[in-house]
């Protein structure tokens, strides 16, 4: 076997297990321990896994809570979201998704007449002052975590919306995983509002590149605008292989 190719069925196989012992991997993949060793140290290096006592296991994001995300990197969340609001013109239905980025655009879209559909309880709160948007609520369970709605069944609150333009979060990007997100609940509306929008655009600081968390809602070429305060160059030339508008904001 490759060893391309082994190191990535090494990855799959943590993933699915969320924790292996190298014992267990040698046993699997039918090669020696130290090579076993290198092929993990290689994905450790990247990110992918992590090491832990007697083997290794899936390098997740932690879910931090709303309040926890919300005092980090406040300066650059709001100079994300301030460029990102004057993508929106007035008449635009718009999603906006549930995270402490996104939800400082609304300081930003205030006066703009507007439809915001949204899943964040912050966002509506923060809305309900100003009577130029108009705010469509997904509705469904309250995720307390997150302070956002996801869906109680399996009926797709967002199914038959049809967006300008929709306004993500994430809790991680990665070229290999894509965009990420701890919650598996939230997972669903976030792949259907891609889908359903003409338009996408990723709001995420430079603190979000090269995490990856639990479940992949979209990849990343699939995004169409990536707004973020700075950018590796590894992310530079697969924004302009992807066709990607890579926008930095600035003061």
């Amino acid at each position: 076997m490759l060893k391309t190719k082994r190191i990535q069925q090494i990855q799959e196989y943590v993933f699915e297990h969320e924790s292996v012992s190298l014992d267990d991997l040698v046993s699997v993949f039918e090669v020696s321990k130290n090579t076993i060793r290198r092929d993990v140290q290689k994905l450790v290096d990247e990110g992918h896994i992590k090491k832990v006592y007697g083997g290794v296991a899936v390098n997740h994001v932690k879910l931090e809570s709303f309040n926890e995300r919300q005092t980090r990197n406040q300066f650059q969340k709001r100079l994300i979201a301030k460029t990102a609001a004057q993508y929106v013109e007035d008449g635009d239905v718009i999603f906006i998704d549930s995270g402490t980025t996104t939800l400082e655009m609304i300081e930003f879209l205030k006066d703009k007449s507007i439809t915001i559909v949204t899943n964040s309880l912050d966002v509506i709160v923060k809305a309900l002052p100003f009577d130029a948007l108009k705010v469509i609520s997904t509705g469904g369970y309250l995720e307390r975590e997150t302070q956002s709605f996801s869906s109680f069944n399996h009926a797709n609150p967002v199914k038959n919306y049809n967006f300008d333009k929709v306004f993500m979060a994430s809790t991680g990007i990665s070229i290999s995983n894509g965009v990420t997100n701890s919650s598996p609940v939230e997972s669903e509306i976030k792949e259907t509002v891609i889908k359903r929008s003409t338009k996408v655009f990723l709001l995420a600081d430079h603190t979000k590149f090269d995490k990856y968390a639990m479940i992949t809602y979209c990849q990343l070429h699939e995004v169409d605008y990536l707004i973020t305060d700075k950018v590796d160059v590894s992310y530079q030339h697969y924004a302009k292989e992807n066709e990607i508008t890579l926008i930095l904001a600035e003061e």
